[in-house]
Formats: C-alpha cells, sequence, structure tokens
C-alpha cells in the first residue's frame, strides 16, 4: 500500500532532493535504465532512491464521495456553471497581467544593461565594460538565487516538472504557496535580466498554475484568510482543473499562443481532461493572451506608447517572420536531416542535464553543514553568470568586423567589398539592427525613399547573437533573405558555448526556464544546415528564383529550433502550434511538424523526455499514458496478466465503527495513506468491502473527541448534522498535533480507549472503485491513470478484499519486478518433466505476444 510522509518520510517537506545522501548508486556513466534510456526502457531505481519514492503521497481527482461531502454539495448554491466561467476568465487575466509585469520588468533591465554596456564598450574600453557587465549581472543572480535558496527553495527552476507530476496524482509540498509565486515572480526576472541563458517561459506556466490554485480557492494558509466566495470549487477536482488552466493560461501569455497554451496543458501538463474542461481552457487562454497583448502594445519599459487598444504585431507575434517562402518538396530531405539532429542533440541535452543534476546532488550530500549547502546553491550561478558575462564581452574580440552588405542570387561565399552600388537590385541585406560592438559606425546616405544608396558601416557577427537577451538573438537567427550575415566560425562558436552553458544552467537554484536556449540552440544548428547549402547551391532570392527561394538560412533556423524543442521535450500538437503562433508563418507548417515528428522519434531512442527525466532523478512517482514493460528485451502485453498479479497483499483494513486503540495502533505500526473499510457478515463474506478512508481522515477524526461514542451511545451511519464538515476533514497534510505521535502512544496506553468506538462511516468513500483479483491488468492501469485514483481495491468473487493497488505498484519498474516471477511459475508449470542432465528451456525461448 502507499506510505504516508509522515515524520518517518520528511524528506520532500523539508529539503530539496540534493540534500538527500545517496550513496547505493554504482551504475556505469552510459547504464541502460538510468539517464541513458530509450522511451521504450523503463528507470532503474536503486534502493535509497525508492525510499525517497515511497516517501510522496497521492492524490485522488475526485473528492471522496462520503456522507459528509453529500451534505456539504447539498450547502453549495445551484448555479449554471456561470461561477466557474467567471473564475476561468479572472484566472486568466490575471495570469496574462502578471506575464505582461514580468515582460516589463526583464526588458526594462536588460535594455538598460546591455545600453549602459554598448556606451561603456565605446568610450571606456574593454575592461570597464566587463566589470559593468559581470558585477550588474552578478548582483541580480545573487538575488535571485538567494530569495530561492533561503526563502522558498520550491521556487528554484521552471517548476514544471513538480507541476506534471502534481497533476499526474502526486502531492508535492509548496508549490503553490503565494510565497513561491512571489519568491518565482522576482527571481525569474532577476536570471533572465542577468543574461543567463534561460527563459521566463516555464517560470510562467508554473506561476500561472500557482494563480490557477490560489485565485480558485479564494483562501490562504499563508496570510490566514478564507473568503466566503466561491466555496463550491474548495475540492480537488475544481483545484486541479482550475491548476490545468492556469497552466495553459501561463502558455499563452509567455508566448501569445492561446490555442497552443490549450494543447499544451492537454497533451504535457494534465493526466485528466475531458471537452467541458476545454472550452473553459480555451476561454482562459484567449482572456490571458488579450491582457498580455493589449498591455505589451500600450507599454515598452512600463512607459505608456499611446494608441492603447492596438494590438502591435510586433508585440503579440513573438518571433514575426515578416517575409514568406513557398515550400518546395525537395526541402523535405535537409527538413528530414534537422529533425534528426534535432532528436541526437536534444537526447544529449536531457542527458548532460540529468549527469549535472546529479553531480550537483553528489556535491551537495558532500557538504554536511546545511549553511554550507546554501551557500554553495547560491555560488553555482554566480559562477555561469560570470562565465556568460565575460565570452558576452570578450568572445567577439576574437572575430573580426563584417561589412554591411547585400546578398546577390548566386552567391556562394559572403561578400566582402561592402555595399555598392550593386546592391539596388538586391533583395537580401544585412539587417539595421545588428550590433556594431567595436566596430566602426561608418557613414549611410539614403535616397528620398530611405533606399540606402551607399553605407561603410560595419558589425561583429558573435556580439549580435551574444550581445542582446536570448530573445533578440533567436529574432536575427530568424531573419530571412540575410543569407551571410553569420558565417560559420560565428555559428559554431556561439552554438558550442551556448549549448554548454544552456546544459549547465539547468538545475541552478534560481528561477528559470529551457524554451529559450531551446528555441536559440535549434536556430542556430538549423542556420548552419542552411548556411551549407547557399554555400553549395548559392543564394537564392524570391525575385530572382522563385522555386529555390527555401534555401534560406532563416527558414531553415525555424525548422531546427522547432526540432531542438520537440528533441529535448518531445511534445508534437502543441509544440507545432505554439510554432505557428510565435512566428505567425503558417507556409512552413509542413516542414515543421516532419521535423518535430522526426527529432521526436530519434530522441525517444537515447532519453526520457526532459520533464519525465527530471521527475525520475527527483525520485517523483509519475504513470505515463501507457505502460511499457519489458522482460528480457521482449515488450509483454498486460492483457495477458491479472490485477492481482501487481497487488499489494495482505491489506490492513478497518470497520466502519473501530475502538480508538486500534485505531490509534494502526496509525503508529503503518505509514499506509489509506486503508480499506470492511463490514463483516456470513463466514465466507466477513471481509466485505465498503470504501476507503485516507490517513488524514482518520488522524482528523481521532482530534475531535466529540466524535467518540460508547457501546450504549451508537450514532447513526448518515446524520442529518455532522460534527465535522467536509471542509474540516478535506485537507492535504496531517495535523501538527499528531505529528510527535504524543496523542495516539495516550490513545493505545490508556485503557478507556479500547471500549471507547469511531463511527467512520460518514466520512467513509463508498464510491472508492474497487476491481476483482482477476482483471486484466492492461485495464487496470488504465483506469487508475484516467480516474486519477490514489488507490484501487482489488476484491475476490465474494467482495472480500484481498489487496490494494497504489500508484507506486503501477510504476514501470515495480510492474517489471512483479510480472517477472509470474513468467517464470508460469514457466515452471507449464514445462514437461525432465530427466537430470535434459536441457532444459530458458525463459528467453517463451515467446512473449508483443502488445498491439
Amino acid at each position: 500500500m502507499e506510505r504516508s510522509s509522515s515524520k518517518r518520510s520528511v524528506i520532500r517537506e523539508s529539503a530539496p532532493y540534493e540534500d538527500v545522501q545517496l550513496t547505493d548508486d554504482k551504475s556505469g556513466f552510459f547504464a541502460k535504465g538510468r539517464d541513458y534510456e530509450s522511451r521504450y526502457v523503463n528507470h532503474a531505481y536503486t534502493a535509497q532512491e525508492r525510499e525517497i519514492l515511497a516517501g510522496y503521497e497521492s492524490l485522488d481527482y475526485l473528492p471522496p464521495h462520503s456522507h459528509v461531502y453529500k451534505n456539504w454539495l447539498r450547502q453549495q448554491p445551484a448555479r449554471l456553471d456561470w461561477d466557474r466561467w467567471v473564475m476561468m476568465g479572472l484566472v486568466g487575466f490575471t495570469t496574462g497581467f502578471v506575464g505582461f509585469l514580468l515582460h516589463q520588468m526583464i526588458d526594462l533591465i536588460s535594455d538598460f544593461k546591455w545600453d549602459q554596456t554598448e556606451k561603456y564598450l565605446q568610450d571606456k574600453g574593454y575592461a570597464v565594460a566587463w566589470i559593468w557587465v559581470m558585477s550588474f549581472s552578478l548582483i541580480l543572480v545573487l538575488i535571485g538565487s538567494s530569495i530561492v535558496v533561503f526563502y522558498r527553495p520550491s521556487a528554484s527552476g521552471s517548476g514544471m516538472p513538480e507541476l506534471i507530476c502534481f497533476l499526474n496524482g502526486t502531492l508535492v509540498r509548496h508549490i503553490f504557496n503565494i510565497r513561491t509565486l512571489i519568491v518565482k515572480f522576482f527571481s525569474c526576472i532577476c536570471a533572465v535580466s542577468s543574461g543567463l541563458p534561460v527563459g521566463p517561459e516555464g517560470p510562467m506556466i508554473h506561476m500561472g498554475s500557482l494563480i490557477g490554485a490560489g485565485l480558485s480557492q479564494f483562501k490562504s494558509e499563508t496570510l490566514g484568510i478564507a473568503l466566503p466566495f466561491f466555496q463550491r470549487f474548495r475540492n480537488p477536482e475544481d483545484r486541479r482543473n482550475f491548476i490545468s488552466a492556469g497552466a495553459a493560461a501561463g502558455v499563452a501569455s509567455a508566448f501569445g499562443a492561446p490555442v497552443g497554451g490549450l494543447l499544451f496543458a492537454m497533451e504535457e501538463v494534465s493526466s485528466f481532461w475531458s471537452m467541458k474542461l476545454s472550452w473553459q481552457v480555451f476561454f482562459c487562454c484567449m482572456v490571458s493572451t488579450f491582457t498580455t497583448d493589449l498591455f505589451n502594445s500600450a507599454f515598452d519599459g512600463f512607459k505608456y506608447q499611446g494608441s492603447f487598444g492596438l494590438f502591435k504585431a510586433n508585440k503579440y507575434i513573438l518571433f514575426q517572420v515578416r517575409e514568406g517562402l513557398d515550400v518546395n518538396i525537395i526541402m523535405f530531405i535537409p527538413t528530414v536531416i534537422i529533425g534528426c539532429i534535432g532528436g541526437i542533440l536534444g537526447g544529449l541535452f536531457v542527458f548532460s542535464t540529468l549527469k549535472m543534476a546529479r553531480l550537483r546532488r553528489g556535491l551537495m550530500t558532500k557538504l554536511t553543514n546545511i549553511w554550507h549547502q546554501k551557500i554553495a546553491r547560491v555560488t553555482e550561478p554566480c559562477l555561469i553568470v560570470i562565465l556568460v558575462s565575460t565570452a558576452s564581452v570578450m568572445l567577439p574580440a576574437a572575430f573580426p568586423c563584417s561589412p554591411f552588405s547585400c546578398y546577390y542570387d548566386g552567391e556562394k561565399e559572403p561578400p566582402k567589398n561592402g555595399w555598392s552600388p550593386k546592391c539596388l537590385e538586391s533583395s537580401g541585406a544585412t539587417e539595421k539592427s545588428v550590433t556594431n560592438y567595436t566596430c566602426k559606425p561608418g557613414i549611410t546616405t539614403r535616397f528620398d525613399n530611405g533606399t540606402i544608396e551607399f553605407t561603410n558601416q560595419t558589425f561583429n557577427q558573435v556580439a549580435t547573437l551574444l550581445f542582446v537577451t536570448g530573445e533578440e538573438a533567436i529574432h536575427h537567427l530568424f531573419s530571412r533573405e540575410t543569407h551571410w550575415e553569420f558565417t560559420y566560425t560565428a555559428l559554431i562558436t556561439v552554438l558550442v558555448f551556448y549549448y554548454i552553458t544552456a546544459c549547465w544552467s539547468c538545475g541552478p537554484a534560481i528561477s528559470s526556464g529551457l524554451v529559450v536556449p531551446m528555441l536559440y540552440i535549434g536556430a542556430l544548428y538549423g542556420r548552419l544546415i542552411g548556411l551549407t547549402m547557399v554555400s553549395m547551391f548559392g543564394v537564392m532570392s524570391p525575385d530572382g528564383n522563385p522555386y529555390w527561394a527555401w534555401m534560406d538560412p532563416g527558414a531553415f533556423a525555424l525548422i531546427g529550433a522547432a526540432s531542438f524543442f520537440g528533441g529535448v521535450s518531445r511534445l508534437t500538437m502543441s509544440l507545432t502550434v505554439i510554432m505557428m503562433e510565435i512566428t505567425n508563418d503558417i507556409q512552413f507548417l509542413l516542414p515543421i511538424m516532419v521535423s518535430i515528428m522526426v527529432a521526436k522519434w530519434v530522441g525517444d531512442f537515447i532519453t526520457h523526455p526532459i520533464y519525465h527525466a527530471l521527475l525520475e532523478v527527483k525520485c517523483i512517482p509519475f504513470l505515463d499514458e501507457e505502460p511499457v514493460i519489458m522482460h528480457e528485451k521482449k515488450n509483454i502485453n498486460l492483457e495477458l496478466y491479472q490485477a492481482k498479479d501487481a497487488m499489494a497483499s495482505p491489506v490492513h483494513t478497518v470497520h466502519p465503527r473501530e475502538p480508538i486503540s486500534n485505531l490509534a495502533h494502526l496509525l503508529l505500526d503503518t505509514t499506509h495513506g489509506g486503508f480499506p473499510v470492511i463490514r463483516s457478515g456470513p463466514p465466507s463474506q466477513d471481509n466485505q468491502f465498503f470504501g476507503i478512508i485516507s490517513r488524514i481522515e482518520l488522524s482528523v477524526l481521532l482530534l475531535d473527541e466529540n466524535l467518540f461514542e460508547s457501546d450504549q451511545n451508537i450514532s447513526s451511519e448518515e446524520p442529518e448534522i455532522n460534527a465535522l464538515d467536509y471542509q474540516q476533514v478535506a485537507i492535504d497534510k496531517i495535523p501538527k498535533k499528531l505529528s510527535d505521535d504524543e496523542i495516539l502512544h495516550h490513545f493505545c496506553n490508556d485503557p478507556r480507549y479500547q471500549n471507547i468506538y469511531l463511527n467512520l462511516s460518514p466520512y467513509v468513500n463508498r464510491s472508492a472503485p474497487c476491481i476483482p483479483e482477476y482483471f486484466s491488468l492492461h485495464r487496470t492501469y488504465i483506469i487508475f491513470r484516467t480516474l486519477g485514483l490514489r488507490h484501487l481495491t482489488v476484491v475476490d468473487g465474494n467482495n472480500n478484499v484481498v489487496g490494494v493497488i497504489t500508484r507506486k505498484d503501477l510504476m514501470g519498474f515495480s510492474l517489471e519486478e512483479k510480472i517477472g516471477p509470474v513468467l517464470r511459475r508460469t514457466v515452471e508449470e507449464s514445462r514437461p518433466h525432465v530427466e537430470m542432465g535434459e536441457l532444459e528451456p530458458s525463459l528467453s525461448d517463451i515467446e512473449i505476444i508483443q502488445e498491439d
């Protein structure tokens, strides 16, 4: 049965997972089933990791269908769901406004930093510019990391793995706390503004879910308030739905992609979905995008720009592509190649990130002093930002200045002579927004219509990519008809540097996301592929040669960005739509789809998806959409096995009316999260399943002596008025009064409580599902995950309880271990009698039917 996170297992509540000492990992660097594992191989946990895994509690998606719950429902006002739509709108508006504040703050600080840097570089030289960038960035990182480490560790990273596992049915403490929201907001601003190779999108998704969790309940334990509004949403089902909506609204606000947000929540974040929820989440995303775009269009760095209500395309289309290109069937050949590269580099990125996480945890466990650990956590992002700041200022100095130029049809190498009168006949030219760095600004003369007549201006290619924010660099990489704006040396140098630092930046104690680095890295190697084609076949412009105009490095940068994003996250539908919405380039829909699918297929053979892999490293239970069970390198069909093959047995049970001392002994002697309630009957039916009650509910009931009764005072199973209301019982952690077990020991030692009873009937979940022991194991998995269960009781033909199935029992590694002995037993039973010395068949000789 499921273990409860009581004082015997408080790792997840008191400290990050890095604090836990793991000394039994003896696997090799490339050991299968650890970090290098295909999607079709279950993660192999060590014994110590399984102890951490067992410490997490699960959650039921639906509230317990008890008598007190039904009484509570009768007290709620009857509405036609209009209040649910109002709440969805409130969540969307709040998330959108938070997204507006986040982007404005990041842009304001980043622009100030880089403007000052360029000024110091021009006037006072490299040293002063480097000192300014490093000190300014270091202060930001110190602030952003310190508030996470010393105030709210749960605000670290993107928060995506924890959000996914919560919506999958696992309880993780503090991830939906108002303190987490505040720390996440300011830490993300500091991280992105400092120049770390991170983005705000992941934290924005987490913040959206935080808003959905808090706003929908209209109460806060941290602030000590519980307003008398929207009380009917204070149940696990509605709360989880609003969290899903908030996460989708976070995507919509961060990317300006309302449809992508809906699909992202459905594909990656939520484990439980319905068509009705789809409409409501769509509305929430629409409001979120509307809010963010409205305010972003009207303000720039919090300065009002006028024309309020005018939606400006450059504000709400994140990486707008203005020059469309027609797709050619030949284009799909390099697209597939880019997809393969995305899958390989994406898998390598995940593998490197996991190794860094394990190395980080190993180093932290060697520091026995808690303050030394905290200082080390703050120091790590500081080291990264020092490296990035130094490279941003110094690395461009190793590259020569490039002239502003135009690109003629058929040209197979970068122009060397700069601007000439011939450029007037060319459509492709260097962007105006490139970075000069220390290059001479030159002079520019224009015709009356604004067309450049002559310029001898120069720019630095590497500075154009490193001397700006990640989003601005991606704009440059996506630019069309700028074939030779970046050459091989500059692209390869930035790719290697950014890839390494991005891998390192995924995990330090600061709020940060991975989306911008993924798009940036993919755009770099995509542009390299496009540049290779230009070197082979020359420049092809839409005006001069429209049939081959698709050979544009900017076009392949877009495909590369999508492929690397897909190779790391393994998203498909939502990623395709998000790429369309952030670029407005519908003509490249098919190439983007192909690159994403190829990257996913290739990446699945190397590692698990990034967020699922991080869940495995953090030892948080997670049930994938489909179980993949392998035995001797063959896929096992779970339809051939029964529920009893995976259940935990024997089971600790309780009766509807139980002595106080028995319940106290049960809570002291076990750490299970729930207990089946049974009723006695005839001899063959003395263990009949009646319902289930959770450990927390039992703990709450034992704290109220008004519920205690003697033999002479027997209360009704369904009283009209309950001593405890549903809201008093429906809490998510054991009360502090029971945390030290003093009261439980008192109940056990005092003989009076052997004859004092507790009537559990009004609080028992009588709609808890149960299945017969011969039920298909594959269908058991589907029922458990689809209904979002915490416990699934197994009964025999007489409805007697024989076992319980929990989340941990259905995880891949557990199923493989439990099915192995069943396979061997089947082989032994079916093996014919042989004489001593005769050759016996092995398990590999037994054909295992593969799952369809």
